[in-house]
């Protein structure tokens, strides 16, 4: 189909496009005109994005894409619409309350009823690229629509405010019960402590560690030392016992001994000085025998006597070097048992230690957490507030007039179109060519018309109605 055929059918059915038309526009400006005004009145809010002063952190979930979409949610939630109805106090109207017994007699609850109503006129809408979030409102009236824009907004701060301190209220008795449990395990692992410092009679465990400690290295220096000494008096024991024992040195430098081996040097010299002068039968030469006997005898028991005390110096060293290793093993025992101790004390003291940490850990959380549910701010502001609107919003007369000529056209053309499907005409030249697929002899111009094209095709006369007659018989023919 091309333009020539298209302006045929318009002008053949212009009356059908026309009164489509003019329908259109004429009911849509009359809704217009008879639709009540609605006044918009626009309060707006911003999201501070700037660190909690309690935590000082970042609010929670604002570097989140959804934030501001959440928002907005909360602000078209009936938990805000509902702290609307009750801040505006419109359950005391009774007009109000009369309206609503009307409409659902008495069913459901007032709050939800006219939350549900002030959310039908509310509107939401985030800035471009910002965090301000403007709320609207429409009403017939325009005070009224600033004010419930206002309250929403109010309510919609409040909402927040309790969001957040609602469950930090929430943390804060969780958070007692918590400290009150830290509390009591601290105290248990102290009680536990002193208890353990009473029973085995610790002041200082390190101290006295220490103390027991010095006393086991002297006793060990002690058994080295008497070891050293049992080396020598066991060697000086065995000469004592053998056939040197004269040649030891306490024997050589005994007073006593050495006199007695003067006397008997003298005496072997006074019997050697006799026996050659008077015989070995003389009673001078006896009695010098016997005094020498005698002398020996005395200097064989006075070295009896030295190495006698070299022998017990042995033993005493030996009982000693015995009492020494065993206080040694004594004090080893002890020791060990200190550090035993030391080690069950350390244990008791981790705990002592760990429910302290545990304990400061709960109290700043519990502290915290009692800041944030005594705030009294969130990080939402009011940016403006709704002011009652000079003009209405809506019905836009204009606007809706150029919608309605726009949509009227389109209407009418739809219509035209239909009725030429249902109803189809040959109107035009090219109409008989694509109807029967036959050459055209001749085609005669209807008279010249003055109009919407100024010059344009006739009506199809009878001289062409016959021209078609005509051509259809001969080909029929």
């Amino acid at each position: 189909m091309n333009l020539t055929q298209i302006f045929s059918i318009l002008r053949a059915r212009r009356k059908v496009a026309l009164a489509v038309f003019l329908i259109t526009v004429l009911t849509t400006l009359i809704i217009s005109l008879l639709l009540p005004k609605q006044y918009s009145a626009t309060a707006s809010v911003v999201i501070d994005a700037k660190p909690d002063p309690l935590s000082a952190m970042m609010y929670p979930g604002m570097t989140s894409p959804g934030y501001i979409a959440t928002q907005i949610d909360v602000i078209q939630s009936d938990r805000v619409a509902q702290r609307v109805v009750r801040n505006l106090q419109l359950a005391e109207n009774q007009a109000i309350r009369g309206q609503w017994m009307q409409e659902t007699k008495g069913e459901g609850s007032f709050e939800v009823w006219m939350a549900e109503t002030f959310q039908k006129s509310l509107e939401v809408r985030p800035a471009r690229e910002s965090s301000v979030l403007q709320v609207t409102y429409r009403a017939p009236d325009p005070r009224f629509a600033a004010a419930l824009a206002n309250a929403f907004v109010k309510a919609y701060l409040d909402v927040t405010l309790e969001l957040r301190i609602e469950p930090a209220k929430q943390y804060n008795a969780f958070f007692d019960d918590r400290l009150k449990e830290a509390r009591d395990a601290l105290e248990l692992a102290q009680n536990r402590v002193s208890s353990f410092q009473r029973e085995k009679g610790i002041i200082a465990t390190d101290e006295r560690l220490d103390i027991e400690t010095n006393r086991l290295n002297e006793l060990s220096t002690q058994v080295v030392m008497l070891q050293s000494m049992m080396a020598d008096s066991g060697s000086r024991q065995s000469q004592a016992q053998g056939t040197s024992a004269d040649r030891m040195q306490e024997v050589l430098s005994n007073s006593v001994i050495s006199g007695l081996k003067v006397d008997l040097s003298r005496a072997e010299a006074r019997l050697q000085e006799l026996t050659s002068r008077l015989g070995e039968n003389h009673p001078s030469v006896v009695e010098a025998k016997a005094s020498i006997a005698d002398t020996r005898a005395k200097m064989d028991a006075e070295t009896k006597r030295v190495t006698g005390g070299v022998v017990l110096n042995n033993s005493l060293n030996r009982q000693r070097e015995n009492e020494i290793r065993a206080s040694l093993e004594a004090q080893r025992n002890k020791v060990l048992q200190l550090k035993a101790t030391r080690d069950e004390g350390a244990v008791l003291l981790r705990d002592v230690e760990n429910a302290q940490r545990a304990y400061d850990a709960v109290q700043a959380r519990r502290n915290q957490s009692s800041l944030e549910s005594q705030t009294t701010q969130s990080n939402i502001s009011f940016l403006t507030q709704a002011t009652p609107p000079l003009q209405a919003s809506s019905p836009k007369i204009v606007l809706n007039t150029f919608l309605a000529v726009f949509l009227g056209a389109l209407l009418a053309l739809g219509c035209v179109f239909t009725l030429e499907m249902m109803d189809r005409r040959v109107r035009t030249s090219e109409d008989v060519l694509q109807t029967l697929g036959l050459p055209l002899i001749g085609v005669l111009n209807g008279p010249v018309q003055k109009g919407l094209f100024k010059k344009r095709l006739a009506n199809t006369s009878q001289f062409q109605r016959d021209l078609l007659t005509n051509t259809t018989g001969t080909s029929t023919s």
